[in-house]
């Protein structure tokens, strides 16, 4: 046994049982205790955790209108994609009607200088024959004096004399060629 247990048997005490002087002080030191955390360190761990609930219920409450914001956000995005989209769509027949209406133009402007070109072409081809003609009349006209003067025998130099045998010629070949064709 030990030097204490020894002497505390000798004195006939029971261990147990505590001293009135220890159960005062322990009493008394448990009151300061309790009140000290009854009045001072409740409150405030109270306090702190209604801020932690406030701050938390805050927390959710600002979480949840964000949520909410977000929402109408992405609604407003929604509506306003939907509402591009929907103009795009318009831009997009828009050019498609202006592109046929230019085609169009195209065309017609295309058949226009086509008309032109081609009674340009005829208006050309029309005085080239007149033209060749001309020029095949006096051939012929020279052709035929001097055929003329070779089978009557004399000269038809004479511009006047010759003028009027190539048209009188030229007169009666025109009237053969038109008999035969009727």
């Amino acid at each position: 046994m030990t030097l204490t247990t020894t002497l505390l048997a000798a004195e006939g005490e029971n261990p147990l049982i505590p001293h009135t002087y220890e159960l005062v002080v322990g009493s008394f030191a448990f009151l300061v205790v309790v009140v000290f955390v009854g009045r001072i360190l409740v409150p405030r761990i109270q306090k702190t955790l209604e801020e932690r609930t406030e701050a938390i219920e805050g927390g959710i409450k600002k979480a949840e209108d964000a949520q909410v914001q977000a929402q109408k956000t992405l609604e407003e995005y929604k509506a306003k994609l939907a509402e591009a989209r929907h103009e795009a769509a318009r831009m997009r027949e828009e050019a498609r009607e202006q592109a046929a209406q230019i085609k169009a133009e195209l065309r017609e402007e295309a058949q226009a200088e086509a008309r032109r070109l081609v009674q340009a072409a005829h208006a050309q081809i029309e005085a080239d024959r007149q033209q060749a003609f001309s020029q095949l009349r006096g051939e012929l006209g020279r052709l035929a004096t001097e055929l003329a003067g070779r089978i009557v025998g004399e000269s038809l130099d004479d511009e006047t004399r010759q003028s009027r045998v190539v048209d009188r010629f030229l007169d009666e070949l025109e009237s053969a060629d038109g008999a035969a064709v009727r």
